[in-house]
């Protein structure tokens, strides 16, 4: 068969005992994958399972990893020797996942109409009856990147009583793997896990020079990738083999809002969305329904916003050196957004000398970083596209700051451009613990929700506490003018 121009193929899926192999092509160009999973026997995962539904398990896991290809513009996707797995159920998840995430990418490259290419293949059907478990583990499986986020994931389910086994996976995008595990390794040694679980993904498109050279041919300047759905659908051999009920993310409520609606399409452009609740549901709802009935997806932190986890995380201050968030230069590269976000907020709310000994330094102080620091509090065209907190959480941080005499002449000088912090109609949102919007199962709930409400409350007072005198940021109201 003679494809068409513009043709992302999935060119093989190929497994041995412990690794995946994944090769895509786009007309003339080449690129791959490999997922290793050092403790997951593939093979005897096939002989219990049969071939063809583990192959339709990694399959997932490569349409969800190729459609990063997709930001060079195909026109038309093939699934090749493996259209046979092509549903309507799939293509449908797909299609949503490739609109949301892909939003920013359309945003900087100023394609707010482009929709994604055509699948070559006609669904075979709706969808497919899921599998049970033949393995029954009572650990949930958590994901642990190294960050804050996973350090209050890790203590809200030990002090719930949740047993739990460890998930870390390390990318060469990020920089050396041995690196990475090693940061990761530091974090989980703070924890509780039961047993701990690794895979190493080695691909060759995100750092090759494909921009570079035909970026300027397909009309784009960024590259984009889902790399929380492909990452829970590359974890799944992992819970199949150890039997793991959930897995579970450290996902907060931050990433249910965009950085921006964007006023050509009048849609929320969020560079989080994969993270987000919705995101969440989609996957859980589709890999019970589909694939594991038995398995499912949901956020221990999906409940609270970082305020709340930021009081959470002072009671674990001494562990703070042993985490890690930056994805330019592990650990902290200090200049970029995240890392700006994450020692602002932390010098907010933490006690001094443990901030202090992991940063060493003010960054609101440095000129590099004037920038992340306005886009963050609302002074710019949208906050930065990272995975980071609100503007109202990035101003109640400089507010704290400024309150606590923690405020060079920059971050003083930043302060002073600001409005008054309106601070209960701010704290009545972000204080919240809203289950509504979340995927807790009962039993867990049962567990973190009252920790999690008790720091609501011990971050109100904190806060009510620290800003109750007029100062910075124009003055601090405790409520709006209307509401008195």
């Amino acid at each position: 068969m003679t494809l068409p121009e513009r043709t992302l193929r999935l060119e093989s899926v190929e497994w041995s005992r412990h690794q995946v192999a994944l090769r895509y092509s786009l007309d003339g160009l080449r690129f791959s994958t490999a997922n290793w999973y050092p403790d997951v026997d593939l093979l005897g995962l096939e002989e219990r399972y049969g071939r063809d539904f583990m192959e339709r398990l990694h399959v997932h896991a490569a349409l969800f990893d190729m459609n990063k290809i997709a930001s060079l513009r195909p026109r038309w996707l093939d699934l090749g020797a493996y259209a046979h797995h092509h549903t309507r159920t799939l293509e449908r998840l797909w299609r949503r996942v490739f609109e949301k995430v892909w939003a920013q990418w359309r945003y900087e490259n100023g394609l707010p109409h482009e929709p994604g290419p055509e699948w070559v293949s006609q669904p075979v059907g709706d969808g497919v009856a899921p599998l049970p478990r033949q393995v029954r583990a009572e650990e949930v499986l958590l994901f642990c990147g190294g960050g804050k986020d996973s350090l209050v994931s890790m203590r809200l389910l030990e002090r719930a009583g949740v047993p739990f086994a460890s998930f870390a996976y390390a990318s060469n995008i990020y920089g050396s793997v041995g690196q990475q595990f090693e940061l990761v390794n530091r974090l989980l040694e703070k924890g509780a896990a039961r047993r701990g679980h690794r895979m190493v993904v080695l691909e060759d498109f995100m750092e090759s020079p494909v921009l570079e050279l035909y970026g300027e041919q397909a009309g784009v300047r960024t590259l984009t990738a889902a790399e929380t759905p492909c990452s829970i659908f590359s974890a799944l051999p992992v819970l199949l083999d150890k039997g793991y009920p959930w897995a579970v993310l450290g996902h907060e409520a931050s990433a249910n809002r965009g950085n921006l609606v964007w006023a050509r399409t009048g849609e929320d452009v969020n560079h989080q969305w994969g993270k987000s609740h919705e995101a969440e549901r989609l996957l859980n709802d589709y890999v019970r329904g589909e694939l594991l009935s038995e398995v499912g997806v949901f956020s221990v932190l999906m409940p609270i916003h970082d305020v709340v986890i930021f009081e959470l995380l002072r009671q674990e201050a001494d562990a703070l050196a042993a985490t890690h968030s930056c994805n330019v230069r592990k650990p902290w590269c200090l200049r970029c957004p995240k890392c700006a976000y994450v020692w602002l907020s932390c010098r907010a709310h933490l006690p001094r000398e443990p901030v202090e000994a992991v940063f060493g330094e003010d960054l609101l102080e440095v000129e590099a970083n004037a920038e992340h620091f306005q886009r963050m509090v609302g002074l710019g065209e949208h906050t930065p596209f990272e995975c980071i907190g609100q503007v109202e959480e990035s101003r109640l941080a400089l507010a704290l700051c400024e309150a606590r005499g923690l405020l060079g002449p920059r971050g003083l000088a930043l302060a002073r451009r600001l409005p008054p912090l309106v601070l209960e109609p701010m704290l009545e949102d972000f204080l919240k613990v809203d289950l509504v919007h979340s995927n807790l199962p009962s039993a867990v709930a049962a567990g973190v929700v009252p920790r999690m409400k008790a720091a609501a409350a011990a971050a109100r007072e904190r806060f009510l506490e620290t800003l109750d005198a007029p100062h910075g940021l124009g003055g601090t109201r405790r409520a709006s003018p209307t509401s008195a």
